[in-house]
């Protein structure tokens, strides 16, 4: 297999060429041009960042890849899914909010702020893969129907998955709430029944008839009708319908990748991941820890596990931080060609989910970097 290109710029500037400008000229040599983007609905997922957080990306950045496509003649629009848990972004409007509180709104990205699976994460396309782990994938239904994905990617680590990157920004984060029930556990979600007012929203929006609110003005799940489809833990507002949190790392990474191949299928994308800010931890937290390596740059490509390989074999031979939590009790050595990922996070094997990559034909792990 021919090895795929990832293109590579660093954080170096001088007054006539910023970092805006490096940015462009990375996705310019890397081939963007060569999308046709006259008149296409083109999507570029980012996380918008939990409030409080402060690693996310720096809207700049996404403006200037907007009106990068504007020139093309695209319809861009900037979107991500509603989250699994409870927060600051498990519904629409909040979410909005969110978004236009760390800087994500129309008129600093110039073009429309859409979340994805709609306002309780409800609204979502099926997309068949008929993978080993996934036989169809619910993507969010503005990610779905657009022509054209475009992923920008903070590269930094997670608890989940060892690191986040353009597959689980393209896997996870284009789920909607039921996606992501699947993504995390697999299994059917459990009903809390302190936290239950027995307001039946969950009833109404079950279309399998399998939650009912009994005499006891609780919510009961008949898990012989149940799919876990997670419908009744996007709509709860009270917390009481919840998830059992038990896949695996491994399972996670190859679930999530089978899901970025469903979000990629049969439609022209490309993927930027910025590896900056290299938290431990993803930006769903409200806050970030102190980054594990130092800034690193900027890489681009259209294959999303060459990307994301190269990306971590970079944070790999990157001097660790000292004082970052890799470092806490390892202050002795930089930690050069050590995986970090995994010292930060050491139940996770984010190995799984790029070998799955290349087993289900959605990129390559075997690459060469061009540096720009």
């Amino acid at each position: 297999m021919t090895k795929s290109k990832v293109y590579f710029t660093n954080l170096r500037t001088r007054p006539s060429v910023n970092l805006l400008k490096k940015l462009e000229n990375l996705v310019v040599k890397a081939g963007i041009g060569s999308i046709d983007f006259e008149r296409k609905i083109v999507a570029l997922k980012i996380h918008f960042g939990e409030p409080g957080n402060l690693a996310y990306l720096r809207p700049n950045y996404a403006a200037h890849i907007v009106k990068y496509l504007k020139s093309k003649g695209a319809l861009p629009f900037l979107t991500d899914c509603n989250t699994l848990y409870s927060g600051r972004r498990s519904n629409a409007p909040s979410h909005i909010e969110a978004a236009f509180e760390n800087g994500f709104n129309p008129i600093s990205a110039g073009c429309p702020v859409i979340i994805a699976d709609g306002l309780k994460g409800t609204e979502f396309r099926e997309i068949e893969v008929n993978l080993e782990l996934c036989n169809s994938a619910k993507i969010g239904s503005a990610v779905a129907d657009a022509d054209i994905i475009i992923s920008l990617n903070h590269f930094k680590g997670h608890e989940l998955t060892g690191f986040g990157g353009a597959l689980k920004n393209l896997g996870m984060g284009c789920a909607s709430v039921g996606g992501k029930l699947f993504l995390h556990s697999g299994s059917s979600p459990k009903i809390y029944e302190k936290n239950c007012t027995g307001c039946r929203v969950c009833e109404k929006y079950c279309i399998h008839d399998a939650i009912k609110v009994g005499k006891d003005k609780i919510a009961h799940i008949d898990y012989e009708n149940c799919v876990g489809c997670g419908q009744c833990v996007a709509v709860c507002q009270y917390d009481a319908s919840r998830v059992v949190w038990e896949s695996t790392s491994e399972n996670a990474c190859k679930r999530i990748t089978e899901y970025a191949l469903a979000v990629v299928k049969d439609k022209p994308s490309f993927h930027i991941n910025f590896i900056m800010d290299v938290s431990p931890n993803c930006d769903c937290w409200d806050s970030n820890d102190y980054p594990i390596v130092p800034d690193l740059g900027i890489a681009a490509s259209f294959d999303p596990v060459a990307l994301d390989q190269a990306c971590a074999d970079m944070v790999t031979a990157a001097p660790a931080l000292p004082g970052s939590k890799i470092t806490d009790h390892d202050s002795g050595t930089d930690m050069r060609g050590k995986d970090k990922f995994k010292h930060a996070h050491p139940d996770t094997f984010w190995q799984a989910g790029i070998q799955h990559g290349l087993k289900i034909g959605l990129g390559n792990i075997d690459y060469e970097i061009v540096n720009i």
